[in-house]
């Protein structure tokens, strides 16, 4: 985990924004000691965001496969989360 003061990225938003792409993780920022907000690059966000969707997807596969209303076989699943992951793309 990295933790930024807000005066360093106030005073030094260069080199935070370096170590974000750098890192491709978040970086916490504080304001006078507590918790204020994160920040990352773009890449990382949106890479992050993906996974997100993605999970989504497999839950509501899961949940439909316990359910008992999935006949799909293996193969057929993944081209079925291929397409679904091709049309979500962002």
């Amino acid at each position: 985990m990295i933790i930024k003061s807000s005066t360093s990225l106030r005073n030094d938003y260069t080199s935070i924004s370096a170590l974000a792409h750098e890192k491709q993780e978040p970086i916490y920022i504080t304001k006078n000691g507590e918790g204020d907000l994160v920040v990352m690059s773009i890449e990382a966000f949106e890479k992050r965001e993906e996974i997100i969707k993605l999970r989504a997807m497999m839950e509501i596969a899961e949940k439909s496969r316990i359910a008992g209303e999935s006949s799909l076989t293996i193969a057929q699943s993944r081209q079925r989360l291929e397409e679904l992951y091709e049309r979500n793309k962002v």
